[in-house]
């Protein structure tokens, strides 16, 4: 694809007053980081976190720079995405939004089953986003986010072995997997959109290489390891977070793509990011749909009620 104008380092998103942002993973690293622009720009930010303790104290720290008038425009809400009943419960309460940001991620954990009995990087990095998403459709204003990752490059998603039941667990494989599934999603989403005469859109970003908590759930020697390589090569959250920010509050066509403009997409200002053949494959994309909706339960519905 022709890649965009870099446009400015890391660029103060436009005023956002009046708009409802759900951002899920919020409590630390990108996540928080884009709770903060948005929230600096007028937003309102629903803070989506897995543990809520966690989400208060994020909260405090958005609040700390950001100003305790902001309060009223910071709000916290537990969202485990790797399990379906608590998408269910958080998209049932959390009423009108303009944006879901699909934030939250693992990197590396061990193999692990979902409460769903999914794999926990596609449950986790995925799955529940794709849930999260349709569930929101009926009651969005503007769009879906995506957050993939320059790791979908390496992906082989197999839709007949996604638990890894039929070949050797690879975590770093599984999450590969995971962000090549985003981007199908990111992919076959908007041509659904489109399709159905919606003026919604999907559009999503990648951070390239920032050094956040993800690395963490690797645990030990990769763990240092990879923050310090991401610290090195890599960019802080607040940079990080700015393909996501744009691609969140940017006059974008439906299907954009963000990331760094740098070397291998690594760090940078945001431009349009490459995808991989596999990414831009639609006959994987339209079968993972078919998939997720299975996993799910769920499709593409506009109407006035999610399912």
């Amino acid at each position: 694809m022709v890649r965009a104008v870099p446009v400015r380092p890391w660029p103060a998103p436009p005023r956002q007053d009046g708009r409802r942002f759900v951002v899920t993973g919020a409590n630390s690293g990108v996540g928080l980081e884009t709770t903060r622009a948005l929230v600096r720009a007028g937003a309102h930010v629903m803070m989506a976190c897995r543990d809520e303790g966690r989400g208060a104290t994020a909260r405090d720290d958005v609040l700390a720079s950001e100003g305790r008038a902001a309060a009223e425009r910071v709000e916290v809400g537990r969202l485990d995405v790797a399990d379906l009943a608590s998408v269910r419960d958080f998209a049932d309460g959390v009423g009108p939004v303009d944006v879901v940001v699909g934030n939250a991620g693992v990197l590396g954990v061990p193999f692990g089953l979902s409460p769903d009995g999914v794999e926990l990087h596609l449950a986790t990095n995925h799955l529940g986003h794709v849930a999260l998403a349709l569930r929101l459709l009926p009651r969005l204003t503007d769009r879906v986010v995506v957050v993939s990752s320059v790791s979908h490059r390496a992906g082989d998603l197999r839709l007949d072995d996604l638990d890894w039941s039929r070949r050797g667990y690879s975590a770093y494989g599984a999450y590969a997997a995971s962000k090549l599934a985003n981007l199908l999603f990111l992919a076959e989403l908007q041509r659904r959109l489109t399709a159905a005469g919606s003026t919604l859109r999907a559009t999503g970003a990648h951070p390239g290489s920032t050094a956040t908590a993800i690395t963490a759930s690797r645990g030990g020697l990769l763990s240092w390891v990879g923050s310090w390589g991401h610290g090195l090569v890599g960019m802080s959250p607040t940079q990080g977070a700015a393909p996501v920010v744009v691609a969140a509050t940017a006059d974008l066509p439906g299907g954009t793509y963000l990331g760094p403009h740098g070397w291998r997409e690594m760090r940078g200002h945001p431009v349009g990011a490459r995808r991989s053949a596999s990414a831009l494959d639609p006959e994987l994309a339209a079968r993972a749909w078919e998939r997720w909706e299975e996993m799910t339960g769920l499709g593409l519905d506009l109407g006035l009620s999610p399912p």
